[in-house]
C-alpha cells in the first residue's frame, strides 16, 4: 500500500510556483521511499538540509540526513562571524536550507473563495492580505492551499498561513551572505511543502548534471524503481484483462437470463393451453351420454360444444320429454329450451334447440 501511494504521488499535480529543482526533489524523494532501507540509507546520506529555527534574538542550527537530524549548536543573532564559521564545514553538501519558524509566530487562517480563482489562488489573496490581515501583502511572508472538502455555497476551501517579513529579514539576509539562501520558509505544524517565500525570491538552484560519480546511484534508483513497478503494471493489465473478461461474461449471463426467462414464459402459456385442455370435457364422453339418453326417435342435426355451454338442435316425436331425460344424465346441468319447440308439418316431429352445461363427474 505505500509502495502504490508512493507511485501515485510521482503523478500529482505540480504546485504553482515550483522550480525544476524542487520538482527533480519531490519526485527523487518518493523514488527513494519505494527502496528497501539498505539501498535507502546511502542514497538518503547524500541529501543533505541545513535546518534554521529561529527562537527570538538565537536561531538553532541543525543538518538533516537521511532521516536524522545533526545538531550543530545555537547561534546569536549578533554574531555574524559565528554563522559562517558553522557552516563551513556543512556548505559543500548542503543541497536546501530550511527556515522554521515556531508555530506561534505563523498565523493560519481558513477562508472560502470562488471557484474561479483556483488556477490563480497566491495572486488573488495577495490582493486581498491587507483585508485579512492587519498587514500589507508587502509587510508578510504568506502561502496558501486549497483545504480538504469544499466551503458552503460551493466555494473553495482555502488555508491561509502567514507572518512578518521584519522580524526575518535579518536571518535570510545573513544566509544569502553565506551563500545559503533559503529555499523554504515554513512552521512546526505546517502542511507538506509549505512555503512562505515567494517564488520570485526563491534561489534558483541549477540542475546538477550528471557525473560518473552521481550517475551510477541514479542507475540503481531507475533499476530498482522499474523492478518495483513492473509487478504493479503487469498487475493492472492483468486486473484490466479480467475486467474485460468479466464484463463479457455479465453480458452473456444476461443473454441467458433472458432465454431462461423467455423459455419459462413459453412453457407457462403452454401449460395454460394444456390445462385449459384438459378441463375442457371430451367429445367422446359428451356424445356417448347422448346416444344413450336420447330415444331412438330422436335425432340430433346439429352440436356445438364451446367453452361455456352445449347447445343441440334437432327433431324428436316427444321434444318436451328430452329436457327431463338430460337433467337425469350424470354431469349434465342447467338444461333448457333456448327456442320455442316447433312442430314439423310433413314428419309430425317437434324441431327443438337446447342447451346445457355438461362436465363428466370425475372418475373415483
Amino acid at each position: 500500500m505505500a509502495l502504490a501511494d508512493t507511485l501515485r504521488s510521482l503523478s500529482a499535480p505540480v504546485r504553482a510556483g515550483w522550480q525544476a529543482a524542487d520538482l527533480i526533489d519531490a519526485w527523487r524523494s518518493s523514488l527513494i521511499a519505494c527502496l528497501p532501507g539498505f539501498l535507502q540509507r546511502p542514497l538518503a546520506q547524500r541529501d543533505q538540509q541545513l535546518l534554521i529555527q529561529p527562537q527570538g534574538a538565537s536561531a538553532r542550527l541543525s543538518v538533516r540526513q537521511g532521516g536524522e537530524t545533526l545538531e550543530l549548536g545555537v547561534l546569536d543573532g549578533e554574531a555574524p562571524a559565528a554563522l559562517a564559521a558553522v557552516l563551513t564545514g556543512v556548505r559543500q553538501d548542503v543541497r536546501r536550507t530550511l527556515v522554521e519558524l515556531p508555530a506561534g509566530e505563523v498565523l493560519v487562517r481558513s477562508l472560502s473563495f470562488p471557484e474561479q480563482v483556483r488556477t490563480n489562488l497566491r495572486q488573488v489573496v495577495g490582493y486581498e492580505i491587507d483585508r485579512l490581515s492587519p498587514f500589507r501583502a508587502d509587510q508578510v511572508y504568506y502561502d496558501v492551499r486549497i483545504g480538504e472538502g469544499a466551503a458552503p455555497n460551493g466555494k473553495l476551501r482555502v488555508e491561509l498561513a502567514l507572518c512578518r517579513r521584519d522580524a526575518l529579514a535579518h536571518w535570510l539576509q545573513r544566509l544569502r551572505d553565506a551563500g545559503l539562501p533559503a529555499d523554504r520558509l515554513t512552521w512546526e505544524g505546517a502542511w507538506p511543502k509549505a512555503n512562505l517565500i515567494p517564488p520570485e525570491e526563491r534561489p534558483r538552484r541549477p540542475i546538477r548534471l550528471l557525473t560518473p560519480a552521481r550517475l551510477l546511484p541514479l542507475l540503481v534508483l531507475t533499476l530498482t524503481a522499474a523492478i518495483l513497478i513492473t509487478p504493479l503494471w503487469q498487475k493492472q493489465r492483468q486486473i484490466d484483462l479480467l475486467d474485460t473478461q468479466l464484463r463479457g461474461l455479465r453480458v452473456r449471463a444476461a443473454e441467458v437470463d433472458e432465454v431462461r426467462a423467455a423459455l419459462e414464459r413459453a412453457r407457462e402459456g403452454s401449460m395454460v393451453v394444456l390445462q385449459r385442455k384438459m378441463d375442457q370435457p371430451r367429445a367422446v364422453d359428451l356424445l356417448r351420454e347422448l346416444t344413450e339418453r336420447l330415444p331412438d326417435d330422436t335425432w340430433v342435426q346439429n352440436l356445438d360444444v364451446t367453452e361455456r355451454e352445449v347447445q343441440i338442435r334437432g327433431e324428436s316425436a316427444r321434444a318436451t320429454a328430452l329436457i327431463g331425460l338430460l337433467e337425469q344424465a350424470p354431469g349434465f346441468s342447467e338444461v333448457s329450451f333456448r327456442s320455442p319447440v316447433v312442430q314439423v308439418a310433413t314428419t309430425g316431429q317437434e324441431r327443438f334447440h337446447i342447451a346445457f352445461r355438461f362436465q363428466p363427474p370425475e372418475a373415483p
